[in-house]
């Protein structure tokens, strides 16, 4: 990382990547002033935790700082914490513009962007299977204020499988508790509900399980944390050249049980039996693990490899050659996929839903919103030339709204001025010419699902920072 210089103290060590995540989200990221000093971020993010290192991004030919810099604690609820505490505060006295405190991306993963609170609040446990909802509340409450506790249960029998999730207030707390607890919970983090990518997957596996077993589908696909080098297959492990099928193979430095292996295996619908395999020569955990489908199996594979059981050992999952042929499986897989994005791209685009009614008059009907949000009745948009009193900085995920669906959404808080895409980026930007105005949108919006895309909606840089915003390099 050429533009990434080390601590501004000089010293040059910079930890290796691996312990860079170690553990994970224990290093925080900050947006602050060109002219911070290393010594003001120790002084005011010791307080927090032991600092393991501080290092200041900074340009490759002038060495001056980019205004970003990371700070690496040694457990995860003490930088959890300095983000909680920090984001929004100004360092010193001569400081007028608030800094920006995020947790930093792995960096072994491929996507810079900034980890969302949501991803850090709720926690997998595995628990006796005669724990109630309330016996879990009562065991975790003590590491904070707890939002909601569930169990997983059978669908048909209604037996709690030994699995729960704890979903807190905090990201702290959370942190607090992994760290903390007993260590027969064996607690993550729990990987974020995706409701846009959830709903289509879920309708898919479900229409696949029919199909195969003439049984009735399955809704809940519970997940998991993903490790961010086993998430998803590595770009240099050919797919084309693993015979997929029905049995996967299951490897692990530490022995499990068949009961063990059955509770993992089984959250992915469509198991049909499990065996663990003794090596008499090794300490090492193998297993079989076999669905009745070919879909659920990928599904499997894709979500379990690299799953942390116990926290901090990695199992391996990989297809084993059955001699069966997946070849219409796949391409029938390959073709509902394609349509569902299909019907994605036309219920979000308007253009192209005129398109799809083959010359059908689209009418002059306001765009649909589909939300949970309760949002303020329209109100009519400020002049174009109105002085712009506050800017909004939009983010994305995964993909921008259309333009007029924006435009709907962001005039109901008043005083709108304009509201615009970048081109070839999920971001876009919004101008009121009141501040208030702008502060009602965020607090509404922010972190908020419309139309099945999740926004980050903030306050923006002024327009001269911005020439210098940051580029990732971490």
């Amino acid at each position: 990382m050429d533009e990434a210089g080390s601590s501004a103290s000089g010293g040059g060590f910079r930890p290796g990547v691996d312990s860079l995540d170690e553990p994970p989200n224990s290093r925080i990221f900050l947006v602050i002033s060109k002219y911070t000093p290393e010594s003001v971020l120790r002084e005011r993010f010791s307080p927090f935790g032991d600092i393991q290192d501080i290092w200041v991004v900074r340009d490759k030919h002038t060495k001056e700082s980019k205004g970003i810099a990371f700070v690496k604690f040694a457990r995860s609820s003490q930088a959890c914490r300095a983000m909680e505490e920090m984001h929004g505060q100004c360092l010193g006295p001569n400081d007028t513009k608030p800094i920006k405190v995020f947790i930093a991306q792995s960096r072994s993963s491929g996507s810079h962007r900034d980890v969302e609170d949501e991803e850090l609040t709720r926690i997998f446990v595995m628990i006796p299977k005669s724990y109630t909802e309330e016996d879990l509340r009562e065991k975790f409450k003590v590491y904070g204020d707890i939002e909601y506790c569930s169990i997983i249960k059978n669908k048909v029998t209604g037996e709690s499988k030994g699995l729960g999730y704890v979903r807190y207030l905090k990201p702290s707390q959370a942190a607090q508790a992994i760290e903390n607890c007993d260590r027969s919970f064996r607690a993550i983090l729990a990987e974020p509900k995706n409701k846009a990518s959830e709903s289509s997957e879920q309708d898919y596996y479900s229409n696949m399980r029919q199909e195969a077993l003439g049984h009735e589908p399955r809704v809940n696909m519970f997940p998991f944390e993903q490790q961010s080098e086993f998430s998803s297959f590595d770009k240099n492990d050919s797919r084309g050249q693993e015979a997929i099928s029905k049995r996967l193979s299951v490897v692990s430095r530490v022995p499990f049980t068949e009961e063990q292996l059955f509770s993992i295996f089984d959250i992915i619908p469509g198991l049909e039996y499990c065996e663990v395999q003794r090596d008499p020569y090794s300490n090492y955990g193998h297993g079989v693990v076999q669905y009745f489908n070919v879909a659920s199996a990928i599904y499997a594979k894709y979500k379990l490899h690299g799953f942390q059981y116990p926290p901090g050992n990695r199992i391996g999952v990989s297809f084993i050659d059955d001699g069966s042929n997946a070849t219409d499986l796949l391409r029938k897989m390959a073709t509902q996929m394609v349509a569902a994005q299909l019907a994605s791209m036309v219920w979000n685009n308007p253009s192209q839903q005129q398109f799809m009614q083959f010359g059908g008059s689209s009418g002059s009907q306001l765009p649909q919103i589909q939300t949970d949000v309760v949002l303020p009745s329209c109100k009519k948009k400020a002049p174009p030339e109105t002085p712009v009193k506050e800017r909004l900085f939009i983010v994305f995920n995964p993909h921008p709204l259309p333009l007029d669906v924006l435009e709907d959404i962001f005039c109901r808080f008043g005083n709108l001025i304009e509201v615009y895409l970048v081109s070839g980026k999920n971001v876009g930007y919004a101008k009121y010419a009141d501040r208030i105005s702008a502060n009602d949108a965020i607090a509404t919006l922010h972190g908020k699902i419309l139309n099945g895309v999740r926004l980050k909606v903030m306050l923006a840089d002024s327009p001269r920072e911005e020439s210098n915003k940051r580029q990732r390099t971490y």
